[in-house]
């Protein structure tokens, strides 16, 4: 399949991953700790990483690894924290809405910091899918007044550390396979994701046989090797054949998905919440669109 069809398959399974990840960590944190589902996140898809992508270690070569170890701190472990906070005070959907800036802040950061091309028609259609996104949080504030919304200052962070991450891998990381520049990235983050599980006291009698300890671990492990593991890979692979900006229009999408997730969920969720989210899609179209030859 060509590389431009090839890139929509990505985008819209992604969509459907990630979409699912924020109730996912919702879950694990009924019986979890927020470090302790960031970090059981990590090292479940550095487990699932390691029996699939061991092999391809070999395409990496020394001076690499400093840049493998950068987007695994910036584009996984950092986020896997920072999310799993946020979501202690904010409803899933929200935050998965939250994280919508990180098209925005990829731009940015490729425009001043990675001397990328500024396109216009692209920025347009950001800030389109932004106009819908600040609606989603404006209405999802009113419908939830007792939310404390500094925690999306959290997502904010992350969303601009995975912009970062995106563009590193485009810009240096460009001619190695995705599952490659996957499985190290877990082989770099993995002993600190154990270092901190074993500080929350995690392997003690007490956390593993509270009642509701094996069924967030379950929730947990699905986050971990197909939330984190599986779609890091297509999500690595989708910046090669694509740009930043449009790998990083998966956050467009993703909030839908997590929407009907919270609806399904109990969370709130009004008209008007619908309405912003057809914006989004607009906003979405406008970046990817190209112009035609006269």
């Amino acid at each position: 399949m060509p590389d431009k069809n090839l890139k929509w398959v990505y985008l819209g399974l992604l969509s459907l991953i990630w979409g699912s990840s924020f109730i996912l960590i919702k879950k694990g944190l009924v019986g979890l700790t927020a470090l302790q589902v960031g970090s059981l996140r990590v090292v479940f898809a550095a487990l699932f990483l390691i029996l699939v992508g061991l092999r391809s270690l070999r395409h990496l070569k020394g001076g690499q690894w400093k840049w493998i170890a950068f987007s695994g701190f910036f584009g996984t472990f950092f986020p896997a924290y920072l999310f799993s906070y946020a979501e202690t005070q904010i409803d899933s959907a929200i935050v998965s809405i939250l994280n919508s800036t990180t098209p925005l802040l990829s731009m940015l950061l490729g425009v001043f910091i990675f001397e990328a091309a500024f396109v216009k028609r692209k920025f347009i259609g950001v800030l389109i899918g932004l106009a819908g996104t600040t609606a989603l949080i404006l209405s999802g504030a009113a419908l939830n007044p007792g939310q404390n919304y500094w925690y999306s200052l959290l997502v904010i962070l992350a969303s601009l550390f995975y912009g970062m991450n995106a563009n590193v891998i485009k810009r240096h990381l460009q001619t190695i396979p995705a599952l490659a520049i996957t499985t190290g990235n877990f082989m770099v983050i993995l002993i600190p994701a154990l270092i901190v599980l074993f500080s929350t006291g995690f392997f003690s009698a007490e956390v593993l046989t509270a009642p509701d300890v094996p069924l967030s671990l379950m929730f947990v492990a699905i986050l971990g090797m197909i939330g984190t593991g599986a779609a890091l890979i297509m999500f690595n692979k989708l910046i090669q054949i694509s740009d930043p900006v449009f790998s990083t229009s998966v956050t467009y999408l993703v909030p839908i998905v997590a929407l009907g997730w919270g609806i399904l969920d109990g969370e709130n969720f009004s008209f008007f919440q619908l309405l912003s989210g057809v914006v989004i899609l607009v906003g979405v179209w406008v970046v990817n669109s190209r112009k035609k030859n006269s």
